[in-house]
C-alpha cells in the first residue's frame, strides 16, 4: 500500500502560520502532480492547492495570497506553507498524489483558534 506521510498540522492562533509536509515514495512522487485538499466537519473535501511535476501551481480562490505550495523533487516531498490562518481554514488537510493512480495521505488536523 502506497504511503503518503504527512506532518506539520496543529493548533495555531488566528493570523498564525503552519507548514505542512508530505513525503511520498520516489516511484509515485516522480510521476505525480501533488496536491493538498481539506475537509472540515460536515463539509465535502475540497482542493486547496496543486503543483504539477513541472512546478505549475494552482490554488483555490480562498487561499490565494496566503498559502504557497512547493515541492522538493530531491526529497520527494511537497509542502504547503499556510500564512494568515483564519478559523475557517480549520480542517483535516490531506495530501494527494495523482499520476497513473490517485493516492491519499492519512490527513493532518489543522486547528485555528480565534
Amino acid at each position: 500500500q502506497v504511503q503518503l506521510v504527512e506532518s506539520g498540522g496543529g493548533l495555531v492562533q488566528t493570523g498564525g502560520s503552519l507548514r505542512l509536509s508530505c513525503a511520498a515514495p520516489t516511484s509515485i512522487f516522480s510521476i505525480s502532480a501533488m496536491g493538498w485538499y481539506r475537509q472540515a466537519p460536515g463539509k465535502q473535501r475540497e482542493l486547496v492547492a496543486v503543483i504539477s511535476r513541472g512546478g505549475s501551481r494552482r490554488y483555490a480562490e480562498f487561499v490565494k495570497g496566503r498559502f504557497t505550495i512547493s515541492r522538493d523533487n530531491a526529497k520527494n516531498t511537497v509542502f504547503l506553507q499556510m500564512n494568515s490562518l483564519q478559523p475557517e481554514d480549520a480542517a483535516v488537510y490531506y495530501c494527494n498524489a495523482k499520476g497513473t493512480e490517485n493516492y491519499w495521505g492519512q490527513g493532518t488536523q489543522v486547528t485555528v483558534s480565534s
